[in-house]
């Protein structure tokens, strides 16, 4: 194995992602990991723009109770042209990390400057339900600890806006929502903190970093793709030798890489 400094000088020459964490929950804090994404179908208007304000969604531990709705922080509240979002294009809307458990539901509250430009004019969206109480859809998914998932939210602007007739248009959002883990995790524990360690995942030319929590040696990588993964701990101290170790990962599972302890030379 090539020291760090070879692959860190190696990811700037080719490319090569580096994933840096560093976990101090032992546990994994029984939270999955939730990214809303924004998607549009096509539709015949040259621009749809929804106010977007908050993202909430109900997650139970138990199917058939709730906890409550919980906020997911939108990254630019306010305004987004679904047209620009079609054929496969989304962006990230939300993120958050929320309990592990049942995603029931999600409310999707806009703001008052909705418009849809026809032929070079814009005309202003009426959307009384969603500026009170919000867009409210059900969602069928599982949040597990420690997996990354994504949600799109998919919304259909030419089902979506009606004229009234009269000049006028309202958005009664026709929305599809769909959820998928993003690849898979891995979790372990590396001891002694004297070592200093460092834990390398390697997987054909992508290489992933993690620092280990110096109190109890957790570390973790999420989101990673699934197959085969070399990890490698590396001890900083010269006075401890590395061991690597192979682990497989697959889509929606933590693999548990279990404990490693360092031996001294």
């Amino acid at each position: 194995m090539k020291k760090p400094i070879s692959l860190f000088l190696a990811a700037l020459t080719t490319g090569i992602f580096f994933f840096i964490s560093c976990n101090k929950n032992s546990n994994g804090g029984g939270t999955g990991h939730l990214e809303v994404r924004l998607t549009d179908d096509p539709s015949p208007y040259d621009a749809v723009y929804i106010d977007v304000q908050k993202v909430e969604v109900n997650v139970s531990s138990d199917s058939g109770t709730s906890s409550g709705w919980q906020t997911v922080p939108v990254l630019r509240p306010g305004i987004y042209n679904l047209l620009k979002f079609r054929n496969g294009l989304d962006t990230v809307l939300a993120a958050a990390d929320l309990p592990a458990g049942k995603l029931s539901q999600m409310r999707l509250v806009l703001g008052n400057n909705n418009s849809v430009v026809i032929n070079g004019q814009s005309y202003n969206l009426k959307t009384p339900s969603a500026q009170q109480s919000g867009l409210k859809f059900n969602i069928h998914s599982t949040l597990t600890s420690d997996i990354v998932y994504r949600l799109w939210i998919d919304f259909d602007a030419g089902r979506s806006i009606v004229n009234t007739g009269s000049g006028a248009y309202i958005l009664k959002p026709v929305i599809r929502t769909y959820a998928e883990a993003i690849g898979g995790s891995i979790k372990g524990w590396v001891l002694p903190a004297t070592a200093k360690p460092q834990v390398w995942a390697i997987q054909g030319t992508d290489s992933l970093l993690a620092l280990p929590d110096t109190a109890t040696g957790y570390y973790f990588f999420g989101g990673v793709d699934q197959g085969t993964w070399k990890l490698w701990l590396h001890a900083q101290d010269s006075s401890y030798a590395d061991t690597s170790f192979s682990v497989t990962v697959a889509t929606g599972v933590v693999t548990d890489a279990g404990k490693a302890t360092l031996r001294q030379r």
